[in-house]
């Protein structure tokens, strides 16, 4: 038997220590029984009783085999249970560590073979409190009492539903998603749906993603939904847009679904081809807020402008657009094609697809709208903590990777001032790491290549610490004096300055620097991520 030793360690940010156990490890590392295996194909089969909040189903787990081993790391949370293991119709043993389950394989695991392993399992699925926030399953009824049913699982994970290899790390290559649901409903799932057939009291929904996917963005919806469809005429040619939603909300979605194309417009000048058109895109409706699932963005907005009928920036740019359409189908390139690789990345996600809300706006409504909004969300930055995580145990950063985040990139932008090499910058990105999962040093060393900068303080100041740049500086009318203080070494980003409301570019670090300045007005530009004070 394999014991449970409890190990608890400890990291500490500059904000404060925490404390992990080795559950956190057993979720958040590329434990030895995660390393040996790649995955290929999942083949999902759920049978969902909604009277019941009941599940039962089955994964056929196919992978290829990198070293030989005899011990194989699946994840399923409890109170779901494992029912019974094979491979090649042969019975396993298997001991479970909380929501680990390690399974001993008695088949000779050879490099470069692809093997298949059958999981089954049941029970009633952690209820979601409070999703997408603190997921799992929803589940509601519409205002005709039918049954509304959902899952959302970022940062819980997947395996709060249905058995896989819980980490971000490793993406499936392709994926079956099968769904039974009672008769009169209907299951929606990622990619296209392939068949539907009825038996007894259940009608089954077949659905077949062609791309890679991340755990987190595989869902289940089911409801009495309604479904209407159009294309786009987009970079890589023709885009399947299907929407399903409540009937009696059909006609306020054909009208507030139209900011969709618009998306699609803006997200493809700046990022490049939508990257799942194979998979088609997806908006569905959901009981709670929305979550970015890949091809199948799930959406609980109430069909209003903004977050919830409110703008988040304070400026009234916020309720130009829908924010969950807008941001949660931006995650479709940040989120689903560039994936992070650990939790502790995640600003990876939520800081460029914080961004690409105000790169909407700036392609619907001009430069100076998409700053006024990225600048007015500053507001909901709280500095408490850095943007980067702990690695290794599952563990986000501040919730700061969001605006802060947004504000970081939009910082950047001025540094390169050329828009079309930063547009060419965040298309190559895209590009770059098509389809993968990335650490942000690789993000890092990107960026810094693509714009012939060492971009090492800078991200250093901004994503590992909590320090905004100071830039302290006296004027008379003649001559400037000016430095930064609280940053960290080395940090020297240039600013951009108006005198007289001409434009002038000056170069601190953390030393006093004097220069020849004439003029009777100095405004510091406020499209940089600082602050300023005058000495006196």
């Amino acid at each position: 038997m394999k014991k449970l030793f409890l190990f608890v360690f400890i990291l500490t940010t500059s904000a404060q220590a925490q404390i992990f156990t080795r559950q956190d490890t057993l979720r958040g590392s590329i434990t030895p029984e995660r390393a040996w295996w790649d995955l290929s194909y999942y083949n999902l089969n759920l049978k969902v009783q909604p009277d019941k909040e009941f599940i039962a189903g089955y994964n056929i787990i196919r992978y290829k085999v990198l070293e030989e081993n005899d011990l194989i790391q699946i994840d399923l949370q409890a109170p779901l249970k494992i029912d019974a293991v094979s491979q090649d119709k042969e019975d396993l043993n298997f001991t479970s560590e909380g929501a680990a389950h390690f399974i001993h394989l008695k088949k000779k695991q050879i490099p470069g073979e692809f093997n298949e392993l059958y999981v089954q399992y049941s029970g009633k699925p952690r209820k979601a409190i409070r999703p997408p926030w603190d997921g799992g399953f929803s589940w509601e009824k519409d205002g005709n009492g039918n049954h509304f049913v959902a899952t959302s699982c970022q940062g819980l994970g997947a395996s709060a539903w249905w058995p896989n290899k819980d980490h971000m790390y490793d993406e499936v290559d392709s994926m079956r998603i099968s769904i039974d649901v009672p008769k009169g409903l209907v299951g929606v799932a990622n990619g296209r749906l392939r068949d539907t057939y009825s038996y007894g009291d259940y009608t089954n929904y077949e659905w077949f993603v062609a791309n890679p996917i991340n755990n987190y963005g595989v869902n289940v919806n089911i409801g009495d939904y309604v479904n209407f469809s159009e294309k786009y005429d987009g970079l890589k040619g023709t885009l399947d847009l299907d929407y399903y939603v409540l009937r009696d909300n059909l006609d306020k979605a054909k009208e507030q679904f139209k900011q969709v194309p618009m998306m699609l417009d803006a997200f493809e000048h700046w990022f490049g081809p939508y990257p799942f058109y194979e998979d088609s895109f997806k908006l569905v409706e959901v009981p709670y807020l929305g979550m970015e699932h890949q091809s199948s963005v799930t959406y609980g907005n109430g069909y209003k402008n903004g977050y919830l009928g409110r703008d988040l920036s304070g400026t009234g740019w916020g309720l130009k657009f829908d924010f969950i359409i807008i941001h949660e189908a931006g995650h479709e390139w940040f989120a689903n094609n560039i994936t992070y690789k650990d939790a502790a990345d995640m600003w990876i996600h939520e800081g460029f697809t914080a961004y690409s809300e105000n790169l909407y706006l700036d392609y619907h409504f001009g430069t100076e709208a998409a700053s006024a909004y990225v600048i007015g969300t500053r507001k909901s930055i709280s500095n408490d903590k850095p943007i980067i995580g702990p690695y290794g145990v599952n563990k986000r950063g501040s919730g700061d990777m969001y605006y802060k985040g947004s504000n970081i990139l939009h910082t950047l932008r001025q540094l390169i001032e050329d828009d079309e090499l930063w547009r060419k910058i965040l298309r190559g990105l895209n590009s770059e790491f098509y389809h993968q999962t990335v650490t942000t040093q690789q993000v890092e060393n990107y960026l810094s290549k693509q714009t012939g900068k060492d971009l090492s303080a800078f991200f250093n100041q901004y994503l590992r610490t909590v320090k905004v740049p100071k830039l302290e500086y006296k004027w008379d009318g003649n001559s400037l004096q000016y430095r930064y203080v609280n940053v960290v070494k080395d940090f020297d980003m240039p600013i951009r300055i108006f005198v007289d409301k001409k434009e002038h570019w000056i170069f601190p670090n953390a030393d006093w620097k004097t220069e020849s300045l004439t003029g009777s007005d100095l405004v510091i530009d406020n499209n940089f991520y600082i602050e300023s004070i005058r000495i006196q």
